[in-house]
Order: structure tokens, then sequence, then C-alpha cells
């Protein structure tokens, strides 16, 4: 995925979120999410970011290919989300998986979404 087009949606993401009432002067579990063809490969890249993560979930789709979830407490700001996504699509496209973007769950009006 090109870093132009990644920063595009990830402004508008954040944009989105300041218009919610997102609280930015905390700091928050952001999750990165990608596809692997096979198990192994998904857990080799989950084990590269030990110490680093607050969360490394695995887990397999219905369509055969495996979901990696990795969450990391920090800002949501757009250059510390920028710099965790080239960390993140470093270890995660030379293992054959395909980054699937970001995203943090935040309460608006007493719901959480």
């Amino acid at each position: 995925m090109s870093t132009a087009f990644q920063d595009d949606i990830s402004s508008s993401v954040l944009r989105r979120m300041k218009e919610g009432g997102f609280d930015f002067s905390r700091f928050h579990p952001i999750e990165f999410y990608a596809i692997f063809p096979d198990e192994e490969r998904a857990r080799r890249a989950a084990g590269q970011f030990r110490g680093e993560s607050l969360n490394a979930q695995v887990s397999p789709r219905d369509d055969g290919a495996w979901y990696l979830e990795l969450s990391k407490v920090m800002y949501a700001t757009h250059g510390g989300i920028g710099d965790f996504e080239q960390d993140f699509e470093a270890v995660v496209e030379p293992l054959g998986g395909i980054i699937e973007g970001w995203g943090v769950k935040h309460e608006i009006r007493g719901r959480l979404i």
C-alpha cells in the first residue's frame, strides 16, 4: 500500500475522530491489522513486536487465511501511527502478509464504538 494513500486515509480517520470528540490527550490502544496466508507467518510477525505491543492476537479467517490484530498503547497522532505502520509493514510484507489498516475504539455519548 502506498505511503501517500495510507497518509490520506489516516488523516481522514483522525479528522473524523476529532469531530467525534476523541480525547487525543491520553494514551489509547491502537489496533493494527494484517492478513497472512498461514498461521505460522502470522505468529512470526506477532513475535516481532514483543515488549512493544499491548496485545497480539492471531486467529483463523473463514477463507483459510490468518488474521493478526496487534494493539499498541500510544498517542493517536498522525506521525506516531504512520511511523508504527511503516514498522508493521516492514515485518508483515516480507512474510507474505497484507496490511489491513488500523483502528481505535472510543466512547461517543456513552457508547463504545
